[in-house]
């Protein structure tokens, strides 16, 4: 094997292997080589090339979803680490663990006028959990020769000889414990950190030989959290009316038999959204569908005197407004990481993960007498039924096509979710319970939503079918220019002509301005893409054709498929404004 003859290098790749960091993800360039080297130099590790450091990004977080544990990915100086910001954001909103190892100019190079050369230091500011820039090695070379023998003309200069060695030695001593604290981190506290790496020339030199053996820090210890659940499970077991809002979860995150006890309770309501993952008869999903049009007295018959909420953001809007409009006398959260205080009155904190506090809480509970399931189950089921009228009266429209597409994903696939209008009406319909749903929801960005989901397709073993507006798609096109894509990955595009979402909002519409600043209308078609990037490519523009083409649209192939379906551009969001009147 060869290694790069960098110390700071090889000690980077020894501690990202030793904390078993095994997906490394590097786009291209020189000032990097020392790391690139090292990582492709080294069979553990499983290297991905993405030009795009966007698309790099997205593509890293995909699969940091997928496992739960931390990715590297790798870039040059200057602006190449700014590319990553977006992802860096999302994973920092959405608890993804993510490590940028960007290589750097070394210090006296910066600020200079040298080429490719920024203020990396703290780059990505307070969207970083961490970020440590590290020290250069003193001069390679100083006193050793090509294998790291020392000199014969300074063995005799020991002053100087142990001079330089005891700064190297701090230098090294100083970037293993930084290393090793930014690497726990992201590993402990599941978000993304900053590793930035000066180095100097000559980057491309390498050895047979590894010149460091870093000591390896173990991951923190943490203490249980001490809580009196007696007393909150008084004032659970007092009150008869008890939301628990679900938001983004991962699938199988909290044990069936928790579930159960919570449906078991007439005064409890279970609202979960489509990214939650967290399926019973008695759970209420599509929340919009539920209190889209709720009166000023069904609104306060709905407000709970404790609210419990889990999981990470919530995508309704309505959901929002409804508990900061009515808010609850009690906001309790469960999770391991952040708490958001989204309805402005949160007054406790559960930082454990679910199981353990149903574990710790559920035995202390028990049910309470109450209409107020029942009543809001029966609520719903009239909704549901009103939903079933008017899908068949609608003519074809964005709402139509999300109907036919939601019903015809297979069992058991992955489903990933692009922002904006793709993710909004997916809440609106019950999916297939055998389907894991994730999407992008840490800052709700349309960039980056289909590098994710092909990042997420490489390790997921399910089949993986990604639906996308079309703004969004092609605004991370270049997600695309990727040789891992697997054959059974599903593209569905649905191409409304712009920012269909923006007609949904109040303002001035069918205007020269509204057309072009805030819909951005445009004729593109994926066609020429997919013929580009070895896609196999299908067109829908009616009906008739999209039941048809979903029939054998998740077929085996071999080649990933993507079906761009058109639809209006005008009349969809006077279906959906009418849709929220109608189910009333």
């Amino acid at each position: 094997m060869h290694y790069p003859k960098i110390p700071l290098a090889q000690t980077v790749i020894t501690l990202c292997k030793a904390k078993n960091i095994k997906h490394i993800i590097i786009s291209p360039g020189s000032r990097s080589a020392p790391l690139t080297i090292g990582f492709t130099s080294d069979p553990f590790f499983k290297c991905y090339s993405i030009v795009d450091e966007r698309c790099a990004a997205f593509f890293a977080l995909g699969i940091a979803q997928q496992t739960k544990h931390p990715v590297a990915v790798v870039c040059t100086s200057g602006s190449a680490l700014l590319n990553y910001y977006p992802a860096v954001c999302e994973a920092f909103y959405s608890n993804i663990p993510l490590v940028v190892l960007s290589a750097d100019r070394p210090k006296y190079l910066v600020n200079i006028g040298d080429g490719q050369t920024i203020n990396q230091d703290h780059v990505y500011g307070k969207h970083s959990l961490y970020s440590v820039n590290l020290k250069q090695d003193l001069k390679d070379g100083v006193g050793f020769n090509k294998t790291g023998e020392v000199l014969p003309i300074f063995k005799n200069l020991e002053n100087t000889l142990e001079k330089y060695l005891g700064l190297q030695k701090t230098v090294q001593l100083e970037n293993e414990e930084q290393i090793n604290k930014a690497l726990n981190i992201s590993i402990v506290q599941s978000g993304p950190v900053h590793v930035n790496c000066p180095f100097d020339e000559p980057l491309y030199e390498t050895t047979k030989k590894v010149m460091v053996s870093p000591r390896l820090i173990s991951l923190p210890e943490k203490a249980p959290e001490n809580t009196d659940y007696k007393t909150f499970s008084k004032q659970w077991n007092t009150a008869k009316r008890k939301l628990v809002l679900v938001g983004v979860l991962s699938p199988n995150t909290i044990e069936q038999k928790y579930l159960e006890h919570l449906a078991k309770d007439e005064s409890v309501i279970v609202l979960t959204e489509t990214t939650s993952n967290l399926h019973h008869d008695f759970f209420i999903p599509s929340i919009d569908k539920l209190i889209g049009a709720l009166t000023k007295t069904e609104f306060e018959n709905l407000q709970p005197d404790i609210l419990l909420t889990l999981g990470g953001l919530v995508i309704s809007k309505k959901i929002k407004k409804f508990l900061r409009d009515y808010k609850p006398k009690q906001h309790w959260h469960v999770g391991l990481y952040r708490a958001n205080d989204t309805f402005f009155s949160l007054n406790k904190v559960f930082k454990q993960l679910e199981n353990l506090f149903f574990e710790s809480f559920i035995y202390h509970v028990v049910p309470v007498s109450s209409n107020y399931r029942n009543f809001w189950l029966g609520i719903m089921k009239i909704r549901r039924e009103k939903h079933e009228l008017y899908m068949n009266q609608m003519g074809y429209c964005d709402f139509k096509v999300f109907n036919a597409i939601l019903k015809s994903l297979p069992d058991a696939i992955q489903l990933q979710v692009g922002n904006s209008s793709a993710i909004r009406y997916t809440q609106l319909f019950d999916l297939n319970n055998t389907v894991s749903v994730f999407s992008n929801r840490g800052t709700s960005g349309i960039d980056g939503s289909t590098s994710t989901a092909i990042g997420a397709s490489i390790i997921n073993k399910k089949q993986t079918v990604f639906i996308t507006g079309d703004l969004s798609f092609f605004y991370d096109s270049n997600a695309l220019w990727n040789n891992y894509i697997p054959n059974n990955f599903r593209i569905i595009l649905i191409n409304n002509g712009g920012g269909g979402i923006f007609r949904i909002l109040p303002g001035h519409k069918n205007t020269d301005n509204f057309d072009t600043f805030f819909e951005t209308k445009h004729n593109l078609t994926a066609k020429q893409l997919c013929e580009m990037y070895l896609f196999e490519y299908n067109v829908v523009k009616d009906e008739e054709a999209l039941v048809s083409k979903l029939k054998t649209f998740y077929s085996e192939s071999k080649q990933p498929k993507l079906l761009e379906i058109f639809t209006p551009t005008r009349e969809n969001d006077t279906v959906l404004l009418n849709y929220f009147k109608f189910i009333i």
